[in-house]
């Protein structure tokens, strides 16, 4: 007969698996200005409990630099990668993105960068344009802090409420992949430089073509120059004798 499992220890495996099953949220969190790609804040304890995080902030960076490129990208997309997905939300030319786990309930992700958002425009709103170095905005990463820690639990009452909040919805958000969304900002880098190296051979033509004029003109008229060079010079020595 098996002996029974006592109340106690049963209510620490409960708790056991419920701690197991929280997901931890934001992995990274960037601001960068759409215009140039300028990035502007950051959370500064990002990455350090994941594998390869400079591979992913290259990825955001280069996520930040397709959209400089003014491609018509909605202002809120998902971006797959890896176990991972990146959030963003774009609005007063300022992009704000998160890496959450793919298992982070989309519509917790999508508030926490609207907090962000919010705050960010109410203390740094008038100076977004003018921030001339990476990482002006480095002190916001106390907010950030602070309200990742909010959103990190997604079983707390709060969080829980903001999930069954009907008024919020992120159905209609795009997901794509990774390689999707930078692979048509490398084409249109090749497109570029197509572009750059058609423009540069045209001028180069032209140049050819202008030469070859010249060379032309010279050639048709040079005998005539000749001639009434001449003329001119037999017509002087006359006159002067």
């Amino acid at each position: 007969m098996q002996t029974p499992i006592n109340n106690k220890k049963a209510k620490l495996v409960i708790f056991a698996l419920l701690g197991s099953c929280e997901v931890k949220m934001v992995k990274l969190t960037m601001i960068a200005r759409v215009t140039d790609g300028l990035p502007l804040a950051e959370g500064l304890d990002d990455g350090r409990d994941i594998q390869d995080s400079e591979f992913y902030k290259q990825q955001v960076k280069a996520l930040f630099k397709n959209l400089s490129r003014g491609q018509n990208e909605p202002s809120r997309m998902s971006v797959e990668t890896g176990p991972y997905v990146f959030h963003y939300i774009i609005e007063g030319r300022v992009c704000y993105l998160t890496m959450c786990d793919r298992a982070y309930p989309k519509k917790l992700a999508f508030q926490y960068l609207e907090d962000l958002k919010n705050e960010f425009e109410r203390v740094n709103g008038t100076q977004i344009e003018t921030a001339a170095r990476p990482y002006a905005f480095i002190k916001f990463d106390t907010f950030i802090q602070k309200t990742k820690k909010l959103y990190q639990d997604t079983r707390t009452q709060r969080n829980i409420a903001k999930l069954n909040d009907e008024l919020y919805e992120v159905h209609q958000i795009m997901t794509r992949n990774v390689q999707e969304v930078l692979g048509v900002g490398e084409k249109l880098d090749q497109v570029s430089q197509m572009s750059s190296r058609l423009t540069s051979e045209s001028r180069i033509y032209a140049d050819k073509a202008r030469d070859l004029n010249r060379q032309a003109l010279i050639r048709k008229w040079a005998p005539v120059a000749i001639v009434l060079g001449l003329v001119f010079l037999l017509f002087w020595v006359i006159k002067l004798r």
